[in-house]
């Protein structure tokens, strides 16, 4: 189906559309899976982590839809989802119909697929049209033949930062002057100096492991692995490259030490704890959930030093146990379509994958009045549809999580060298990777 003819659907045809491929028994599901009849709606369950914005999006969806629940399950943090997912798919039981993929877990379900739902088989391939390209590709096992997931957001990066910290500091606030002192990551650096001297109490930024996605997605096509999926974190140089400004960093005492998604990190949004962090749109709402009302207004949005880069994106897939694959298929079409993307991007600030969403008036002319008013949509919309994926490789977020971050942290913490810190996180991603 075209963007266009999509654009023209009502709410009303597409349930309309449901409702009638449920009430026949929906073609392109198992024998064995339930239709909604005279005796009820169908009950399908929906498993996600972090902040994706889907509760409005839900809502719609089932308006639209009576013949279709949702039962709704937050799961936390993906430290949190990943292991329980990969034990229920093991288990071939417990899983929901539905389930969030971070990329990084979407890579390692291409690798061992078995597991999961050829959306393909359920009617996606009349879809492609729909998404970013790119998006859309890196969702099928590498033969081709099998379509795992499809795309909810995408993650084009920016800065966020502190007026009320730069103030102190008398650095500029304006979001056009911001972005003008730190064409590179050098410079965002030296900055981070000045702010220093300034004396006001907060750091530059959360963590020196915060430079490393975003410096690696803009210099590099590969991470820990590379496109034959051998291990190369210990020989890929913008990985040390990366390392060693996060380490400079942290011997300057710019960052807070903090690890991400912890308690003391939540604490320090909160409390004002740094200046700036990498930003991509999902993190507006991680910002907005953790720092609340005491930072509404006081955080606003720049230019990423340095070019492009994405930050993470996620996507929703049905695992192969699901009885209720059609139903499950219609919530993922709308959760990654063009309504489901813009109520998301209004509700918790993740960029829609869906092409039609991005062209939205609703999404380019957006603002974000936590965020100062910033000009969401100008800024992160463009840079979208201009974004160049790497390859991660099957075990990405578990050699990241499990690996070298750890590592990279006790460097940064004092418990070992730069060095010894480096030398740890290498050996320990790369006995993950061959693990």
């Amino acid at each position: 189906m075209s963007v266009t003819s999509r654009r023209m659907r009502s709410i009303a045809a597409a349930a309309l559309t449901v409702g009638l491929a449920l009430g026949a028994g929906a073609c392109s599901a198992k024998d064995d899976e339930p239709s909604a009849d005279s005796t009820g709606p169908v009950t399908i369950s929906l498993s996600y982590f972090g902040t994706p914005g889907f509760t409005q999006a839900v809502k719609d969806f089932e308006a639209a839809n009576p013949n279709i629940k949702v039962d709704v399950k937050n799961e936390g943090q993906t430290k949190d989802f990943v292991p329980k997912l990969a034990q229920q798919i093991s288990a071939g039981s417990g899983a929901s119909d539905v389930v969030m993929l971070e990329e990084g877990m979407l890579l390692q379900y291409l690798k061992d697929n078995k597991g999961f739902a050829n959306l393909l088989d359920l009617g996606a391939s009349s879809l492609e049209s729909e998404y970013l390209s790119f998006k859309w590709k890196n969702a099928f096992t590498a033969d081709g033949k099998k379509l795992v997931g499809l795309g909810t957001d995408v993650g084009p990066l920016a800065m966020c930062y502190r007026t009320d910290l730069f103030a102190k500091a008398n650095l500029p606030t304006a979001r056009d002057e911001v972005s003008k002192l730190w064409p590179t990551w050098e410079d965002y650096i030296k900055q981070g100096e000045k702010f220093k001297a300034a004396n006001t109490g907060a750091a530059w930024i959360d963590s020196a492991t915060s430079i490393m996605q975003p410096y690696i997605m803009q210099n590099s096509d590969t991470w820990f692995y590379d496109k034959s999926d051998k291990y190369v974190g210990d020989t890929n140089k913008v990985v040390k490259t990366a390392y060693d400004l996060g380490m400079d960093m942290a011997s300057k005492g710019l960052t807070s030490k903090l690890q991400r998604w912890q308690a003391d990190w939540d604490a320090a949004f909160k409390n004002a704890a740094f200046a700036t962090v990498p930003c991509p749109p999902w993190y507006t709402g991680v910002i907005k959930e953790r720092a609340g009302d005491a930072g509404k207004n006081k955080w606003d949005i720049a230019t990423i030093p340095g070019k492009g880069g994405n930050w993470g994106g996620s996507y929703l897939a049905i695992p192969e146990q699901s009885k209720k694959k059609a139903p499950a298929f219609e919530l993922i079409k709308y959760l990654t379509g063009k309504q489901g993307g813009l109520a998301a991007f209004k509700e918790a600030g993740p960029l829609p994958s869906s092409v039609s969403a991005l062209a939205d008036p609703a999404l380019t002319g957006a603002t974000n009045d936590y965020f100062n008013n910033a000009p969401v949509g100008q800024i992160y919309a463009g840079a979208a549809k201009d974004l160049k994926p790497i390859y991660l490789g099957p075990k990405h977020q578990a050699l990241w999580e499990n690996g070298f971050e750890p590592a990279m942290q006790a460097a940064e913490q004092g418990k070992l060298s730069a060095q010894a810190g480096w030398d740890k996180a290498i050996k320990d991603s790369k006995a993950l990777a061959e693990g």
